[in-house]
């Protein structure tokens, strides 16, 4: 067979599959053709990569697409999910000029309805979150809310969100316009096509074997819907989707709604937990089942998909959704009388958290999802570009980590996943309060040793699988979870527990960090590549970066070298699988000569923190705590009331402090050790709710806040850990000396607000004479200091201390202003100005 080759563009010129030329090479195979697969296609082809495949086991469509509701909106909760709907929106807008394919994209625009004052706050909260977006919403009145949707009952109506632009638009059409442009900017499609096989290659491709033949892939991207798991299993990975039952009802024409002179507005009743649009003259309305009632297709993920299952239904249950269609009624009490000529009860993909798995998978090169899609049609365009930009690029557009495949791991298990997708699908339209925590299938297996000692004391978080205190309960507190726009039952105990690191000692669980064990002769060589600091001493520990190409902030990680050539490298919970396979598509693209073990179960972490700590530390060991001995940023290996572990001296709430690497095992001794040996300090036990507020009045910043894919460290303040200057080429160096050379548009600065009985929590917006200037990153209230204050991203001409602006929280503006960093000067420094004074 004779093989031609153009400028690297490989072609079997004389094989014919399915009515077209197959190519078997590819730069990317995309298995799935439904609107987020050929989402993809469609982008990577436009962009100017070539040789990109699709390949669909039946009809494009198949799975979820082609029965979805196809809504639409420019609404989501999340501060980046907010990018990828806009550039859906965008692109759909377009899409039909782009290639002549009709979409049948409906725009009237949409109304989330409050009807409770709970609900007010939702929307003020939100409105607070997007005003520096370029989201289009407004917070409207009843009476507006009537002119728009002129059927509705107003009796419970309070206020609305509106979003203009909103609506809903025809799956089939959009994959097919989608797929034109795809063709048209030479990706090919081949179905039907079922991938049969995936075989990694030593060199990190892909052999794609289907009954027509193999492709050779540069890279595959899992886009198979409900198939996902199936997919997945071929190359060994469980990933975490469930189909879910979802119904909606389609009405005959309804007198009332064909008399209209312009089409309703989408409507989602948010304490019936519903949508309802308009469907020709008639309606469209479909509810979210509390989870007693949903239904999972859980058979599925034991015994796979039905073969030959593709574009059918499941029956239809009404009963099941007649609690949902009474309060629709209600609410639109033109549907008492209309006539249901429909009922569509198809399976949707649900993931834990209900959001999707977006990106390249830890553990197996060049093996990309883009899975897991509860709302395929809305994210389909933004995810095709944010996965086309990161494929051509090398780097996230944009930070997005909320939808990182790699936030599951193997503690995600079955049972854990079908009771937190149940949870998901019937908190659809729950009220979406800050610091909010969901208790479906917890614990997993991924429990620190204290749990046992700990979880009857405290209000538990959860963070990548474990449990972890965030307050801790006393006699005479309002205990358990009660969330709430403004403080609430944690304000006062988190001010106790701040009080007593600050004028005693306290406990915190740090176990959910992330630890990896770096060693080999390359280790030094693949560390002062990835990060941007120099690598520390032994027995040194240091902050590091690791940065993107485009010298944006991929990690944070705190380095230690224990021997020669062996490092300690710790990241936080959520960044565990996240900065493991950035590090590993490193040491395989640069041959390193390394081992990295990912060691985060196998150590317990605590920290001790306050001005009495050493005092506590020093009973149960024989080494020298002193100052002097044990100096700011030093590890040692030390014996601690008998058990070997590893010291570190550091804290992240700024004080006086040692983080405690402990063998699993014997972390329980040891905790109970140390709160024996300091009664009479007034040991106590403190949660991440205090160490947050203790960390911001430092001055510290956090990973996934002040930095991230959006920052770059300059803007970020974080010079002092980046060295621009050391020999080793470090990732992102020369687009750092650039950034520098041009000079900074804008900078983190840290601000003081007047607030009453609500504080910062980070993304809300700030304003100056009206107009919108920047956002806050994270806040939180000095019980120190006695105020709110938040880190915040601001033009360097509004950077000057003393520099007034307004936050907004809640609907209203707060006073706020720039002030110095930090609001309390850490204890090292603290110590240093001391001696200094002293000499």
């Amino acid at each position: 067979m004779c093989c031609i080759s153009f400028q690297g563009c490989n072609v079997r010129d004389s094989t014919m599959v399915l009515g077209k030329r197959w190519k078997d090479v590819a730069e990317t195979v995309i298995i799935g053709g439904g609107c987020v697969g050929v989402s993809l296609a469609y982008h990577l082809a436009k962009a100017g990569q070539k040789d990109v495949v699709l390949l669909e086991k039946s009809e494009l469509t198949a799975g979820s697409t082609w029965h979805a509701a196809g809504l639409t909106t420019y609404y989501h909760p999340g501060i980046n999910l907010k990018k990828v709907h806009y550039h859906s929106i965008k692109l759909y807008e377009s899409l039909e000029a782009e290639t002549g394919q009709a979409v049948g994209f409906h725009q009237p625009g949409s109304i989330r309805i409050a009807s409770t004052p709970v609900r007010v706050d939702e929307l003020k909260y939100q409105m607070a979150r997007t005003h520096w977006h370029p989201t289009p919403q407004w917070l409207i009145t009843p009476e507006k809310i009537k002119e728009l949707f002129p059927l509705l009952n107003m009796d419970k109506v309070l206020a609305g969100l509106y979003n203009p632009g909103d609506g809903h638009i025809d799956p089939y059409s959009l994959t097919m316009a989608l797929a034109a442009g795809a063709r048209m900017y030479g990706a090919q499609i081949y179905n039907p096509a079922l991938v049969s096989g995936l075989t990694p290659t030593s060199d990190g491709k892909w052999d794609v074997q289907t009954p027509h033949g193999t492709i050779r892939a540069n890279r595959i991207v899992n886009a198979t819907g409900f198939w996902a798991r199936e997919v997945g299993q071929q190359i060994g990975f469980d990933h975490p989707t469930i189909p879910v039952h979802h119904q909606y009802v389609v009405t005959a024409t309804v007198p009332e709604v064909k008399a209209l002179k312009a089409e309703l507005p989408v409507i989602r009743d948010l304490e019936g937990s519903y949508y309802l649009r308009q469907e020709r003259d008639g309606l469209l309305f479909g509810p979210y089942e509390k989870e007693e009632k949903m239904v999972l297709q859980d058979s599925w993920v034991r015994d796979g998909v039905p073969p030959g299952f593709g574009k059918e239904l499941f029956e239809s249950d009404l009963d099941r959704i007649m609690h949902h269609v009474e309060m629709a009624m209600e609410m639109v009490p033109v549907l008492k009388n209309a006539d249901i000529i429909n009922i569509v009860s198809g399976p949707i993909t649900y993931t834990p958290d209900l959001l999707p798995m977006v990106g390249p998978h830890q553990g197996a090169r060049n093996y990309w999802t883009a899975i897991g899609f509860g709302y395929g049609v809305i994210h389909a365009g933004g995810i095709g570009k944010f996965l086309s930009d990161w494929i051509v690029t090398g780097e996230p557009p944009y930070d997005l980590i909320e939808c990182d495949p790699n936030r599951y791991g193997k503690w995600t298990t079955v049972p854990y996943l079908c009771a937190k997708a149940r949870e998901s699908y019937g908190f659809n339209n729950v009220v979406g309060y800050p610091k909010e925590e969901r208790f479906a299938g917890r614990p997993t297996n991924r429990t620190s040793g204290v749990y046992e000692l700990l979880k009857g004391k405290a209000s538990m978080g959860f963070h990548a699988g474990w449990e972890q205190p965030h307050w801790f309960y006393k006699p005479g507190d309002n205990a358990g979870y009660k969330p709430s726009f403004r403080r609430t039952n944690w304000f006062g105990p988190v001010g106790r527990e701040c009080k007593l690191v600050m004028e005693k000692v306290g406990v915190v669980d740090l176990t959910p960090f992330g630890k990896f064990m770096v060693k080999g002769k390359d280790s030094h060589k693949l560390l002062d590549r990835l990060f941007a600091n120099t690598m520390p001493k032994v027995g040194l520990t240091n902050i590091s970066h690791m940065l993107t190409p485009t010298g944006r902030v991929y990690a944070e990680v705190t380095i230690t070298q224990l021997t020669p050539g062996e490092f300690l490298l710790i990241t936080g919970s959520g960044s565990e699988l996240h900065d493991l396979r950035w590090m590993e598509k490193e040491v395989a693209e640069g041959a390193y000569d390394v081992d990295i073990s990912n060691v985060t179960e196998e150590i317990g972490v605590l920290g001790v923190a306050g001005p009495k700590a050493r005092d506590v530390l020093q009973k149960l060991t024989q080494e020298d705590m002193s100052d002097a001995s044990f100096k700011f940023l030093h590890c040692k290996p030390i014996q601690l009331g008998g058990i070997n572990l590893r010291a570190i001296r550091i804290s992240y709430t700024g004080e006086l402090g040692w983080e405690l690497y402990i063998p699993h095992k014997d972390m329980a001794a040891v905790y109970q050790a140390i709160m024996a040996a300091g009664e009479d300090e007034g040991i106590d036990n403190f949660g991440t709710y205090a160490m947050s507020s203790l960390r911001l009045e430092k001055g510290f910043r956090g990973w996934g806040a002040e930095m991230n894919c959006d920052t770059n460290p300059l803007e970020a303040g974080l010079d002092y850990f980046i060295k621009l200057n050391k020999h080793a080429d470090f990732i992102g160096k020369a687009a750092l000396q650039e950034i520098k050379a041009k000079g900074l548009k804008r900078k983190l600065s840290y601000i003081t607000m007047e607030t009453d009985d609500v504080d910062p929590e980070g993304n809300e917006t700030i304003w100056l004479n009206g107009k919108v200037v920047g956002n806050t990153t994270s806040g939180a209230y000095s019980y120190t200091a006695q105020q709110s204050l938040a880190f915040a991203y601001l033009p360097v001409e509004l950077c000057s201390v003393g520099q007034k602006v307004e936050v907004e929280m809640l609907g209203r503006k707060y006073p706020a202003m720039v002030v110095q960093e930090p609001l309390v000067l850490t204890e090292p420094t603290r110590t240093r100005l001391q001696k200094k004074s002293k000499a």
